[in-house]
């Protein structure tokens, strides 16, 4: 038996039209709220800018969540990991700029090992995906909490360049974002992991008599969630100029990590979507909180706002996909 390994492009169009469409008149009605009751001067290129700068912490976990649900999987340790990179990042280098490239080192071999352990406890254990990462990730919050109870140590000023910086007159955030997503299309697109992500996600018996090592793929595509969190941590730190143990959780990284990549046409049961949807589902969240504050929505109704938004537009591309199908 052979499976054809390599993606048809024609799975992301179809994906995630349905849910452009009803996103873009989502975005559309919203904007005219905005301009017409609203303060007005939504649409300038400083805000747009904002916008996209405070979408990439958010942005950089949810590619690599992007991957373990393309393998019909999911990661809820992220916001976890996120806490810890940040911590270690700001605790091992105590403003000394000398320290920051064996920070770096340490932080991202942390998201390597947690990534590891989460696809040997779903692979070998057999233990479900929700269940495996959301108990690695209250260890590691239990752990970090015992040993840290607000911002440790500090990072030096030329580290902050990362949040705070430009690159040929570009905020450093958006070059970091746009480098990781063209890696990560990469990958999905023309790499035999990247095929292999999808053969598993779409069947993973068949991909395994077809002679892939599954098991490998679910523990790489969970080390990808990882590492992308611990990127995640670091420019948090670079940002705050200090991690905590909070940092992660009270982001909600972990469920809207999910939730953007969900809206952005990836399916959770997974072999179908990519990059570019959970990109345009992670600055439908940046937007819509830009506009939700305009507004000047309570906060507590913008969460109901946007939980609603998020069923509306996946339930109209499963109707879209089920019409389809018939």
């Amino acid at each position: 038996m052979t499976i054809n390994t390599h993606r048809p492009a024609r799975l992301l169009d179809t994906t995630t039209s349905a849910v452009f469409m009803i996103l873009f008149a989502v975005l559309v009605t919203a904007v005219v709220l905005v301009e017409v009751f609203g303060r007005g001067g939504f649409l300038t290129g400083e805000i747009l800018s904002n916008v996209v700068q405070r979408s990439v912490a958010l942005g950089i976990v949810a590619i690599g969540q992007t991957f373990t649900i393309l393998i019909g999987s999911l990661d809820l340790s992220v916001a976890y990991v996120i806490s810890l990179s940040a911590v270690m990042a700001s605790f091992i280098m105590q403003g000394d700029p000398a320290m920051i490239v064996p920070a770096v080192l340490a932080v991202l071999a942390i998201g390597l090992c947690v990534g590891v352990v989460n696809g040997l406890i779903i692979t070998r254990l057999q233990v479900n995906p929700l269940i495996a990462t959301l108990g690695t990730g209250f260890i590691i919050q239990g752990v970090l909490s015992a040993s840290f109870q607000n911002f440790a140590g500090s990072v030096p000023e030329s580290f902050q360049a990362l949040a705070y910086g430009h690159v040929g007159g570009v905020p450093a955030p958006i070059v970091l974002w746009a480098g990781l997503i063209a890696v990560a299309i990469f990958v999905l697109r023309y790499t035999t992991f990247g095929a292999h992500i999808y053969a598993v996600g779409g069947n993973a018996e068949t991909a395994r008599l077809s002679g892939i090592r599954t098991e490998r793929v679910v523990i790489g595509a969970h080390v990808t969630a990882s590492v992308s969190a611990s990127l995640t941590g670091l420019y948090l730190a670079s940002r705050l100029g200090a991690g905590a143990p909070w940092i992660g959780p009270e982001g909600v990284y972990g469920l809207e990590s999910i939730a953007a990549v969900v809206i952005g046409g990836t399916i959770l049961a997974g072999g179908r979507g990519g990059v570019a949807g959970t990109v345009a589902g992670v600055l439908i969240f940046g937007l819509l909180d830009s506009m939700f504050n305009q507004m000047g929505i309570d906060a507590f109704l913008k969460q109901v706002l946007r939980g609603l938004i998020i069923i509306a537009a996946v339930a109209s591309y499963s109707i879209r996909s089920a019409d389809r199908a018939a």
